[in-house]
């Protein structure tokens, strides 16, 4: 709600004062920011493959960094926490681009991503939920964001 209030007046003072050249850069950073995608995401981790996974992800090839950038992904980041005697991944990351579907589809055939998910995949458990969509990490519902 803040937003599309903060919105509303920088949009109306942008349209009171088209000089400036300060209004345009603030419209210009609401218009940016309203577009960007957020994602949380949760898998298991099989516990005997935990500090493999660390190990993989304290040193990402960069490749991969590459191709998460291309794809339009920024501020990624993937947590651990045991629950009940079971480790979970949550993973976060914003999507800035205009073609979701389509970069992830581009980022699935890169052959080092590829490589990559080859080394990751086995260490997850998917949840049912994901398994029976055949993927390995499932959506999460946002239900709370503020900047």
């Amino acid at each position: 709600m803040l937003l599309v209030i903060m919105s509303a007046c920088c949009i109306g003072f942008a349209a009171c004062n088209t000089k400036s050249p300060e209004s345009k850069k603030v419209t210009t950073a609401i218009a940016d920011s309203s577009k960007v995608q957020r994602f949380g995401m949760v898998t298991g981790l099989k516990p005997e493959k935990m500090e493999y996974y660390k190990k993989l992800h304290a040193n990402a090839w960069p490749g991969v960094l590459k191709k998460i950038k291309e794809s339009n992904i920024r501020n990624y980041s993937i947590y651990i926490q045991k629950i009940e005697g079971k480790y979970f991944l949550f993973s976060y990351f914003e999507y800035v681009g205009t073609d979701f579907k389509g970069d992830m589809a581009k980022m699935a055939a890169d052959t080092t991503t590829q490589r990559w998910w080859k080394e990751t995949d086995p260490t997850q458990t998917p949840l049912p939920e994901a398994k029976a969509q055949k993927q390995q990490w499932q959506n999460m519902e946002q239900v709370f964001h503020t900047n």
